[in-house]
């Protein structure tokens, strides 16, 4: 059997396991299988067993490898990971439906200038991206600005955000930034916290993960 699928079935079974040992914290997880720098034949082999929520980090990237992907599968569901320059707007649009890395206000507007222009009503779905760890290297809305942001795209800017995204420091319990990001959904009335990668997602699940992104994991090593 192909090693993509061995490694997928058996992240399967680790989140069926996670999920029931923490059943009082986790209700539903979604498995993000993280396919930058995979080339699509890769990424094929998993669309074949079914999968259908994948996450690329870069716009370009993704513009290159999804487009026809998407076309043969029009029930995948396409995860923006990385940062999004608001140049790089429209086509990310286009091709990603849920962006999980909207973390300043500049951002947010200029999303909501392209939808006022296009005239569209957005399928869009958003998550803010959190700094849980108040890094200066990393991006991502302050923790203590969270909820007021979060108010402010639903209300004032009309977009649809449902979720939470952190990457935890490096350093320290993963534990404690990740019940941080669930409490914060929990004071945000948000549906989802997408935290957790390929070393600590059971971890995450524990503490109320709905989304966990898994990528050498699935995948293997990365050049």
């Amino acid at each position: 059997m192909n090693k993509i699928v061995n490694n997928y079935r058996e992240i399967i079974r680790q989140i069926e396991f996670y999920k029931n040992k923490f059943s009082k914290t986790s209700k539903e997880v979604n498995l993000i299988a993280v396919s930058k720098n995979f080339p699509k034949q890769d990424i094929q082999i998993l669309i074949d067993e079914g999968h259908t929520i994948f996450g690329e980090n870069k716009v370009q990237e993704a513009t290159s490898k999804w487009p026809q992907l998407k076309l043969n599968s029009r029930e995948i569901k396409l995860h923006l990971l990385g940062p999004l320059q608001t140049n790089k707007i429209k086509p990310a649009l286009k091709i990603f439906d849920v962006i999980e890395t909207l973390d300043r206000e500049k951002l947010a507007k200029k999303i909501k200038k392209y939808f006022d222009a296009e005239k569209e009503t957005s399928k869009h779905k958003f998550f803010v991206q959190v700094n849980i760890g108040n890094e200066d290297q990393k991006s991502g809305v302050e923790v203590n600005y969270t909820k007021e942001f979060v108010k402010w795209c639903i209300n004032d800017l009309n977009l649809n955000v449902n979720g939470l995204m952190c990457i935890p420091p490096i350093y320290g319990k993963a534990e404690v930034y990740f019940k941080e990001l669930k409490r914060l959904c929990n004071d945000s009335n948000l549906e989802h916290a997408s935290m957790g990668m390929t070393g600590d997602y059971g971890e995450a699940i524990r503490c109320g993960a709905t989304f966990v992104r898994i990528g050498t994991g699935i995948f293997g090593g990365r050049d």
